[in-house]
């Protein structure tokens, strides 16, 4: 218990919750450990869980049309979280997760259990959709920054005359 609480101190989106709070959603939490390269999901799959890194890399990837592997777009590391969307809705997810390293260990919280936790204890609820949205916005500047570099900075192919 006393790692997981280490482990969600560390995660952004527990930022300024007080021990108490911590302790409440480490009981939460099961660890799953993932062997190099295993997927933890797959993208398009039903979204339930929301993921803490206690351990190791996780591999963001995307489909890239008939590509079966996935592009990367984003690695995380310890104390990061992902599955966020999960909280909001219960859609799709968009990308796929895989693990990057050897034993990577993962803190994974249930949806309807911590929404329940939120609703039993709303400065908690408050204070973790107030830095879910924090990082989400975090997320969606740095989208919009790579997606403004390729249009404004990548020079346009050149077409072939016939």
């Amino acid at each position: 218990m006393a790692s997981f609480i280490s482990t969600l101190k560390q995660s952004d989106i527990f930022y300024q919750f007080t021990p108490t709070q911590l302790e409440l959603v480490a009981n939460l939490c099961e660890e799953l450990v993932f062997s190099k390269g295993e997927t933890i999901f797959e993208e398009n799959s039903s979204s339930k869980e929301l993921y803490v890194i206690a351990d190791g890399e996780v591999k963001i990837l995307i489909n890239s049309g008939g590509e079966k592997k996935g592009s990367p777009v984003a690695t995380l590391r310890r104390g990061q979280s992902f599955g966020e969307v999960a909280l909001v809705d219960e859609g799709l997810r968009s990308a796929s997760a895989r693990s990057a390293q050897k034993d990577t260990r993962l803190l994974v919280i249930p949806r309807d259990r911590l929404l329940m936790l939120c609703e039993t204890y709303p400065q908690l609820g408050y204070r973790l959709m107030y830095n879910l949205a924090a990082d989400l916005a975090m997320k969606i500047r740095n989208t919009d920054l790579r997606i403004r570099d390729q249009v404004l900075y990548t020079p346009p192919k050149e077409v072939k005359k016939a």
